[in-house]
Parts: structure tokens; C-alpha cells; sequence
């Protein structure tokens, strides 16, 4: 037997209807905050990534799915979505359409790491991104609109978790002094964030190992380097989450894992995850644009996982069925079968949802299949309906039935309480 590869899983369709409910509501959600859907290939060349995330991240190190292809071009299945959403931003010169722009997405990423609790080797993310302000606002509504999906979705327990790491002046000199400051516990750093030591100290932050984490608590802090805009900026935020009562926590040790990021940086959490209780994440990158080869534009996003939302979900979702069908037809001859598929093919233009028994089944054994699939009503064409163009309507609850002429029949399944 040929398997799936691992860190990869089949949605099933008893799982599947899960999701459509998940991405109706995100959909109708964006459209509500007038945000626009974008799709991106499933890959890019791989020196987008290296550009955009940082060559000395875990993702462009040791995760990317990448190869060179017959025209010996290096190309990578997308390890993340903004790099790519940016890169289509100046391809296509979506500033000319508007000064700001509202994307939004929901799509499949590869990441060869080792599989976890709601993160496999191909995942799903959704999020957003606004281009063009450079305003506290922008930072403010993308993080509203996605603290509202959550909320929305039933989530109580979920914290925001907010910092700021400056503008890229104040970062330069609060880089140099973390450097000084790890320089003599260098031998009690690990090999990953000794790499990180040389190549970008802050990420050594974000690091998830206790040891490491005791050394940084007593680490210089990025607020002490803050320019007086990069104040004003954050201090903005705060002051308008305030006033729309969304409550959050100041967490200096949250630079996020990409090294694009500049200013507000932040966190969802929630308590429903257990360890691994990241919902989403985003912040500002201001210069991302201007790095991949665009003209210098303001930004700022998000990124949340499928499969984190999934599980976090599970017990608010598990009573979810898909919707039931609402007609089961049965042919009980041969004979009958064009027109059981003729009557079908009617129903479903007039919007009802239809299943045909293709198994030439007894009426007893189709009749048990089509309470299975919950359907409200069952068709029946045997001999004698065939003879006299007629139909057999079976109400599935009550178990009334009614002979219906052929030509009759839209109208009386209208005139049904479905």
C-alpha cells in the first residue's frame, strides 16, 4: 500500500465539512472589513524567500521544500504566504489601483519540520495585509479584525499579546547592544542560537529554551532604544485597542520569527491549544516591499493556522454535520433509470440538493441508504409510475406518500416545509 508522506494528512469528508464552516465564515468575515481574496502559486523562486524571510531563519536553513528544475531554475514550494502576496503586489502595481490596498488569503504551505500538534509538512494559513499606511490605524484594524474572527467563533479564553521592535535605526543599535550582552554567556548558548548570535542576535529572543530563556530576562530592552516616532507609534496602538476594549499584555521578548518585521509585533493566544497555544501572528514590516525590489511602502499582517483553529475548535465543532441531502430518488427498474437521472438533473437546477441510488437497490435497502444521508424525501419510479408518467413522493419523517404526475411534481415539492 502506497501511503501518504509524512507530515501530510487526507481532510476526509467527515472532517471537511469542518473546514467549509471555518472558511464561510472567514470569507463573509474579510468581506465585511473590506478586504479582497488573493491567490498566489503554489511556488516561487527560491530567492524570494531567501530575500524576504532572511537567509539565516529556520524556515530558509532547514525547512524549505526547494529544487532546481529542468531550465535550472531554483524554485520552492511557499514556506509562508507574505513574501509572496508582496512579490504580486509590485508585479501587478496594485498601488496604481488604490493608495491602500486590503488583501487577504487562505492557503496550503510546505515546511519540512518535524510534525506537531497542528502543524504538519503542508499546513494551511490564512491572514491579511494592508498596503500603504504607515499609521497606528492600519496596525489597530488588522489586529481587531482578527481578535473579532476569533471571537466570533466562540474563543473566550485567547490573549493578544502586543510589542514593538522598533524602527530599523533603533533595531541597529539595540542590536549592538544585545550583541554585548550575550557575548559572555556564548558558551551557554545553543548551536541554533549561537548561528543567531553572529548572524542576528534578536531572534535568539524568540528562543523556546529555558536555560536560554533565564539568560534574556535580564537582557537590555528594545523600548530603552526606541526612537521618538517609534513611541509615538506604539503608544498609539495602545491608546486606540484601549478605547475599543480589547484588552492585551506587553511582552518585550516577542520579535516574531521572521526578520522582516518592524514596530508592532503580535500574538494570539489561546488556553484551548495547551502548549502550543499560538493562534496567529503578524505585525508591521515596513520595508519588505522596498527589499523585494518594490517602491518603499508601508505594511501590515497576519498569518493564523487551519489546523491550530481546527483543534482549538474541535469540542465547538464536533456536533457539526454537513448539511443534510434534501431528495433521494429511486429507480426500481432499469427502465426507470433516464428518468430518474432526468428528474435529478431538473431538481438541481431548481436548486435542491439530490442523491440517485446508483446501486439498483431493493426499495427497502434504498429507502435505509437514504436515512443514512438524512434525506426529507425520497422519489420513487417503479413500473407502474414509469407506465402512467407519474412519481412517488415519501415524506422520510412522517412516511406519507403521494403518486405525483411527472409534469406536476416542481410544483408540489415546492408547496413542501422542507
Amino acid at each position: 500500500m502506497i501511503r501518504s508522506v509524512k507530515g501530510t494528512h487526507d481532510i476526509l469528508p467527515d472532517e471537511s465539512h469542518r473546514w467549509h464552516k471555518i472558511e464561510s465564515v472567514l470569507h463573509s468575515f474579510m468581506q465585511q472589513y473590506g478586504y479582497n481574496e488573493i491567490r498566489t502559486p503554489a511556488f516561487e523562486k527560491t530567492e524570494l524567500f531567501a530575500r524576504g524571510i532572511g537567509t539565516e531563519t529556520d524556515i530558509v536553513t532547514k525547512e524549505m521544500y526547494s529544487w532546481i528544475d529542468q531550465g535550472g531554475e531554483k524554485l520552492t514550494l511557499k514556506p509562508e504566504l507574505t513574501a509572496p502576496v508582496v512579490r504580486a503586489y509590485i508585479q501587478h502595481n496594485l498601488a496604481s489601483n488604490s493608495a491602500v490596498n486590503r488583501l487577504y488569503y487562505l492557503d496550503a504551505l510546505f515546511r519540512r519540520e518535524r510534525p506537531q500538534k497542528g502543524r504538519t509538512r503542508q499546513f494551511h494559513q490564512f491572514g491579511a495585509e494592508v498596503f500603504g499606511s504607515e499609521h497606528p490605524e492600519a496596525d489597530v484594524e488588522i489586529i481587531t479584525l482578527v481578535y473579532n474572527f476569533y471571537k466570533s467563533l466562540g474563543f473566550k479564553k485567547i490573549t493578544l499579546r502586543l510589542n514593538s521592535v522598533g524602527s530599523v535605526e533603533c533595531r541597529e543599535k539595540y542590536r549592538k547592544e544585545l550583541y554585548s550582552f550575550l557575548k559572555p554567556f556564548l558558551t551557554d548558548l545553543s548551536e541554533t542560537s549561537k548561528l543567531r548570535f553572529q548572524k542576528n542576535p534578536l531572534r535568539i529572543l524568540d528562543t523556546k529554551i529555558e536555560n536560554e530563556k533565564e539568560i534574556i530576562k535580564n537582557a537590555p530592552k528594545i523600548n530603552n532604544f526606541f526612537t521618538k516616532d517609534d513611541v509615538s507609534h506604539f503608544e498609539s496602538v495602545k491608546s486606540i485597542l484601549r478605547e475599543l476594549e480589547i484588552p492585551f499584555t506587553i511582552d518585550p521578548q516577542m520579535v516574531r520569527g521572521l526578520d522582516y518585521y518592524s514596530r508592532t509585533t503580535f500574538e494570539i493566544t489561546s488556553k484551548e491549544l495547551g502548549a502550543q497555544d499560538a493562534l496567529c501572528g503578524g505585525g508591521r514590516y515596513d520595508n519588505l516591499v522596498e527589499m523585494l525590489g518594490g517602491k518603499p511602502t508601508p505594511a501590515v499582517g497576519f498569518a493564523a493556522g487551519m489546523e491550530r483553529l481546527l483543534i482549538a475548535l474541535k469540542t465547538k465543532l464536533s456536533k457539526s454535520t454537513p448539511e443534510p441531502v434534501q431528495i433521494y430518488i429511486v429507480g426500481l427498474i432499469p427502465s426507470a433509470q433516464a428518468q430518474v437521472q432526468k428528474i435529478a438533473s431538473e431538481l438541481r437546477v431548481n436548486g435542491w440538493s439530490v442523491i440517485t441510488d446508483l446501486l439498483r437497490r431493493s426499495l427497502k435497502a434504498a429507502l435505509r441508504d437514504a436515512n443514512r444521508k438524512n434525506a426529507k424525501i425520497s422519489i420513487i419510479i417503479g413500473e407502474e409510475e414509469l407506465a402512467k408518467n407519474g412519481i412517488l413522493v415519501k415524506i422520510m419523517k412522517s412516511g406519507e406518500q403521494t403518486k405525483i404526475l411527472r409534469k406536476n411534481f416542481i410544483n408540489h415539492l415546492t408547496s413542501l416545509d422542507l
